[in-house]
């Protein structure tokens, strides 16, 4: 168990790492504007964190019949990731300064997509992997008994067998005939 959560922990962190790293290195976006189009691109780029996250963590999308599931959790890890966005946001105050690295000045770590988005996928990582049983073939039942057949070399024993067969389906047929009357 702590080794799943270990593992959707740094699953998310890279994740997160490699959408952060795209807005910054790619798109320039070193941190989210202030106002109402900063906020819907926070919200946007965690929502495209949080399906990305559920494509891979867990179950991953190609592992076989896991398409569903990796569904179900892309769709639900982008509500998620924007509500962990929001409370990021909204409620952690937390400054950081990421100019050494080119991510950012002093700002809070809401508003920083270095520091915001690693951290929302490690969230969601690390659920997913829990949540994650690991079953299939796992949990096929053990205690089915197989029994070695003759072998064709024994004569005797298929003698046995045979007049045990015989002798079971006379008996059958005499209580298919009570039976019947």
């Amino acid at each position: 168990m702590v080794r799943r959560l270990l593992v959707g922990l740094v699953l998310g962190f890279i994740v997160g790492g490699l959408v952060a790293a795209g807005l910054v290195a790619g798109l320039h976006q070193s941190a989210f504007a202030e106002g109402a189009g900063g906020a819907a691109f926070a919200y946007l780029t965690a929502a495209v964190t949080g399906v990305l996250t559920g494509l891979i963590a867990g179950k991953p999308i190609w592992a076989s019949g896991a398409k569903i599931e990796a569904g179900l959790k892309a769709f639900f890890g982008a509500l998620i990731a924007v509500g962990l966005m929001f409370a990021l946001r909204r409620w952690v105050s937390w400054q950081l300064d990421l100019t050494a690295i080119g991510a950012g000045g002093r700002t809070d770590i809401g508003n920083l997509p270095a520091a915001s988005l690693p951290l929302v996928a490690a969230v969601l990582g690390a659920f997913f992997e829990l949540d994650n049983t690991g079953g299939g073939d796992e949990a096929a039942p053990k205690d089915k008994k197989r029994v070695a057949a003759p072998s064709a070399t024994d004569g005797k024993a298929r003698a046995r067998l045979a007049e045990a067969d015989e002798g079971e389906l006379a008996e059958a047929e005499v209580v298919s005939k009570r039976a019947k009357r």
